[in-house]
């Protein structure tokens, strides 16, 4: 054990089968789903010249006590005003992570908060956040150098240049849900990634990338798929052990950090979660070691306690909550998942057609609409804020040419 596990709360693990019920112990927690949150992420840019380098001393001075530890080693960053926790990612990008809220409301009117004010610090250091899933101006650039970063981009290295471009130029939302009961956790697992091809393609917000059109609905879609599969491609196993499929996925994963207190974590090249068990890294494997492999898996949606759904894009201004709002009502009670389930079914499996063609795609198109119209009857939202999410998604619907027969 290291100093960088977490002393009597890290313990030894020596075969699968205990990393296995570690994993199916931490990564599913589940109960009657009353949760939700929402994880906003955006590159940063300077507003008189958005395809300028950022300046991360800027930046840092920008946030003041708001500056995330990764920017401040030893400092212990202010919440925002509503609660949400701010990050950044190795490319500079800032995400804010809200608090749990108990509705679509509330967790609308804390995030819309936060953000105003995350906004109006960055306005007063001549800086805004960007509009997009990806850079649309400015080629991938660490400017975080971590153990962490050296080590991913090393192992990402490996398989091509989109690790770097995934750590440096893109820009995600997440929506954060509740597992669920037992009964209802096969249902909103297989929900949560069926539904991922046509609400990729419907809020698909990333065609430019470094000054030049990619040629894609989703460039920064199109950059987690291009990694290695075995980090960011969906678990294959049926969904139907959602736990066991999820430790099966975690085990057959590359190790991406071994953590170390020499600061140099690049694991054995071609080492598995499951390689280490079985004893090809000479430290021992403990809970804490297992904790942190799993920080470094992306696929489309991440058990972490929760359900984290990772595959959408940034959106411009106030238009996040369209998908946030539409994702929460279609996980508001059993039978419209299991409904939204049914109609996403079929498509399932277009995530290259998703990232690649967006709504231009007409089965993804047919499936986007018919959830639309299967969530604007669930929305749990104010009149006019209801208004605001079905008016943004009916107009990416129009642009892309979908009606309602189709």
């Amino acid at each position: 054990m290291t100093t960088l596990d977490q002393g009597e709360l890290a313990r030894e693990l020596r075969t699968e089968e205990e990393v296995a019920a570690h994993i199916r112990a931490i990564c599913f927690k589940t109960g009657p789903p009353t949760l939700m949150g929402a994880e906003l992420e955006w590159t940063v840019h300077p507003t008189a010249a958005p395809e300028a380098p950022l300046d991360p001393d800027h930046l840092r001075h920008v946030l003041g006590r708001y500056a995330p530890a990764t920017f401040r080693p030893g400092h212990t960053p202010d919440p925002l005003p509503s609660g949400g926790t701010l990050t950044l990612e190795p490319g500079g990008q800032l995400e804010i992570s809200s608090a749990p809220a108990s509705a679509t409301a509330a967790l609308h009117a804390a995030v819309t908060a936060d953000l105003a004010h995350l906004t109006a610090l960055l306005d007063s250091g001549g800086l805004r956040l960007g509009e997009h899933g990806i850079d649309p101006y400015r080629p991938p650039r660490r400017l975080l150098d971590t153990p962490r970063y050296r080590a991913m981009e090393r192992a990402f290295d490996a398989h091509g240049p989109h690790g770097r471009v995934m750590m440096g130029s893109t820009a995600g939302l997440q929506v954060c849900l509740d597992a669920g009961t037992p009964a209802e956790l096969g249902v909103r697992w297989a929900a949560a990634n069926a539904l991922g091809p046509p609400l990729v393609a419907l809020f698909a917000n990333s065609t430019r990338h470094a000054g030049r059109d990619t040629g894609v609905a989703s460039a920064r879609m199109a950059t987690w798929w291009d990694m290695d599969p075995r980090l960011t491609h969906p678990p294959l196993d049926p969904p139907d052990d959602p736990s066991g499929a999820w430790a099966r996925y975690a085990l057959a994963a590359p190790l991406v950090c071994v953590r170390r207190d020499d600061g140099r974590w690049d694991p054995p090249p071609g080492v598995t979660l499951a390689d280490w068990v079985a004893g090809a890294v000479t430290q021992p494997l403990t809970t804490a070691d297992v904790d942190y492999h799993l920080t470094t898996l992306f696929p489309p949606v991440r058990p972490h306690g929760y359900l984290e759904i990772r595959y959408l894009d940034a959106q411009p201004g106030d238009e996040w909550i369209a998908p946030v709002a539409m994702v929460t009502a279609l996980f508001g009670d059993h039978r419209t998942t299991e409904r939204a389930l049914e109609l996403a079914q079929p498509v399932a499996g277009r995530w290259l057609e998703a990232y690649r063609c967006g709504l231009a795609d007409p089965a993804l198109a047919r499936t986007a609409a018919a959830l639309t119209e299967l969530a604007a009857d669930r929305l749990d939202l104010p009149a006019d804020l209801g208004t605001h999410v079905i008016d943004t998604i009916h107009r990416r619907l129009r642009r892309a040419g979908v009606t309602e027969e189709q």
